[in-house]
């Protein structure tokens, strides 16, 4: 299982990722060795999450949400939010 992921860091900047382990690599960013823009905006926490069943299909996905506006991630984060309550 691979997993897309956004964070928000301490800034309120929005970094996504993909992993093949979720909660290690949140743990990872947060101990500031994953990612050289969340190391300086720590603590992030984990606001977004889709899995997917290949790496390939995830990158793909990644490089999606990466060429989306922050107004158009809100978007996309609004409308996570509303699906998991």
């Amino acid at each position: 299982m691979c997993y897309v992921y956004i964070l928000e860091c301490a800034d309120k900047t929005l970094y996504t990722g993909w992993t093949v382990d979720l909660d290690n690599r949140i743990k990872v960013h947060n101990k500031g060795k994953a990612s050289k823009y969340t190391r300086a905006r720590l603590p992030v926490k984990l606001v977004y999450v889709e899995t997917y069943d290949n790496k390939i299909d995830a990158q793909r996905r990644e490089w999606q949400i990466k060429q989306l506006t922050r107004k158009e991630k809100l978007r996309l984060l609004a409308k996570y939010k509303s699906t998991i309550r």
